[in-house]
């Protein structure tokens, strides 16, 4: 014994004995199993496969086993059906973000909305406690397949969605939400313009498969506006769909069609356009309350014509370029414009009136008197005409006094009378000049009542359709909206 101890000292060197020390020290701090300990190690790692992995990855490379077992034959151009004449029902409903736009000259309608669809696919189904309790996956609409449904009545060639991630639950239901902005046809009725409702539709159809393929199922009568972003010009009033159906030969196609019931917010239009328009058709009525003998008639009748063709532009601008439907507005300013035409013959017509004179016209015609110097000054409301001085003839035959008076009293009468009659004839002169300036204002006057009168009428003719038509519309839907 001490033979071997002295020769496993000899055969030991000193760099040795400190790598055994080194050993004997390090090895009880790592931890090695005893072999019982070896054992139940053993044991379990035989009931979990994934022991030394931990819980994320664990779930992760459960994931890529399913989706290696759902699409290793997967083939996304064949519908998805057990049987061949079995049918897909495509739960089908949309959720509208924001109105964009409404054109009313290209009769184009923008908006962003979401298209809700939700369907079964027998090819993506599994258990989950076979895949570390996995009930949903995200998965590419470019990768299953998906229903070929568009906007039928689409205006810029886009008739599909965004591609987006579908949502894959466990029993076969595939989630997809695609957001699109879509720029549907839409007929603008601009007639109650800018008080108007327009009514635009958005049909949506399967483009290739039949209702014995793929049937399309309303999900919810009314459109999803709980994200709907407020547009400053226009209101949505209803937004519901339906669903219908049309017959080509032997095969029928479901589609639905959504319909919105928008109403323009009028204030910018009513503030800059309306009031504006309805102050320069009063103003028409101003030119026949200016005295004759002013210049500015003319020139106040022009300016008005021409702010009234300014907003005509304007509203040419807006609405449709159609023969079909003349905006109330539109026929309103047209309305006034003829006033104004009719308001400067009108005032031509009574300033050569007033610098009438019997030297440049013949003597006045008794009807003419009689209408415009008695008659109408008394229904307007008029104070009538001065009374003519008339003259009388003087009695000379009571003249007494002698011979020689009696002869300068008639010279003293016949210079009087040569007077007289000059003064008369003056007078004679401007009370022509007076009775046709009269007649004038008369003129003035009889077209002051009249184109108010007309201009009054034409303004409450212009919103009475448009309260009419409110009052059996937008009421009944807000009392509506009430209740509910």
């Amino acid at each position: 014994m001490a033979e071997r101890e002295s020769q496993a000292r000899r055969v030991l060197s000193p760099g040795s004995r400190l790598l055994f020390l080194l050993t004997c020290l390090f090895v009880p701090l790592l931890g090695v199993p005893s072999p019982a300990g070896r054992a139940t190690a053993a044991r379990g790692s035989a009931r979990t496969p994934y022991a030394g992995i931990s819980e994320p990855s664990f779930i992760a490379k459960s994931e890529d086993r399913l989706f290696k077992h759902l699409f290793q034959d997967y083939q996304k151009w064949v519908r998805p059906v057990q049987r061949l004449n079995d049918t897909i029902k495509i739960k089908f409903g949309l959720a509208i973000s924001q109105l964009v736009d409404v054109d009313e000259k290209n009769q184009l309608m923008t908006t962003n909305v979401w298209l809700k669809q939700e369907w079964i696919d027998v090819k993506l189904r599994w258990k989950p406690e076979d895949y570390a309790g996995i009930t949903s996956i995200r998965v590419p609409s470019e990768s299953i397949w998906i229903p070929d449904i568009v906007l039928y009545d689409n205006a810029d060639g886009r008739f599909e969605g965004t591609a987006t991630k579908t949502v894959v639950k466990y029993d076969g239901t595939v989630a997809w939400t695609p957001p699109a902005n879509y720029k549907s046809s839409c007929t603008i009725d601009v007639t109650f313009f800018p008080f108007d409702l327009q009514n635009c539709s958005m049909k949506f159809g399967s483009w290739t498969y039949d209702g014995s393929q793929v049937d399309i199922i309303l999900e919810d009568y009314d459109v999803d506006k709980r994200d709907f972003f407020d547009n400053g010009e226009w209101e949505i009033v209803t937004a519901t769909g339906s669903k219908g159906k049309r017959t080509d030969g032997c095969c029928w196609y479901p589609f639905i069609t959504y319909s919105f019931v928008i109403r323009r917010l009028p204030l910018f239009y009513t503030l800059f356009l309306i009031i504006p328009c309805i102050g320069l058709s009063f103003l028409t009525v101003l030119v026949f309350y200016l005295p004759s003998n002013e210049g500015e008639k003319i020139s106040l009748c022009t300016s008005v014509l021409v702010s009234l063709t300014v907003f005509l532009l304007v509203i040419e601008e807006i609405i449709p370029s159609s023969s079909k439907v003349i905006p109330l507005i539109g026929e309103y300013l047209v309305f006034t414009m003829i006033f104004v035409t009719l308001s400067i013959v009108i005032t031509v017509f009574a300033i050569n009136i007033h610098h009438r004179s019997s030297s440049t016209h013949n003597a006045m015609a008794p009807w003419v008197r009689k209408i415009f110097l008695h008659k109408l000054p008394k229904i307007l409301c008029m104070r009538s005409h001065v009374d003519r001085y008339f003259a009388q003839k003087e009695d000379t035959s009571n003249i007494s006094g002698s011979e020689s008076s009696r002869n300068t009293l008639e010279a003293a009468l016949d210079s009087i009378r040569y007077i007289t009659r000059h003064i008369m004839k003056e007078n004679d002169v401007r009370e022509v000049v007076e009775d046709w300036k009269f007649i004038a204002q008369v003129l003035d006057r009889m077209f002051l009542w009249t184109f108010l009168l007309a201009s009054i009428i034409g303004s409450i003719g212009l919103f009475i359709p448009v309260i009419y038509k409110w009052a059996n519309i937008i009421v009944p839907v807000h009392i509506g909206n009430m209740h509910t």
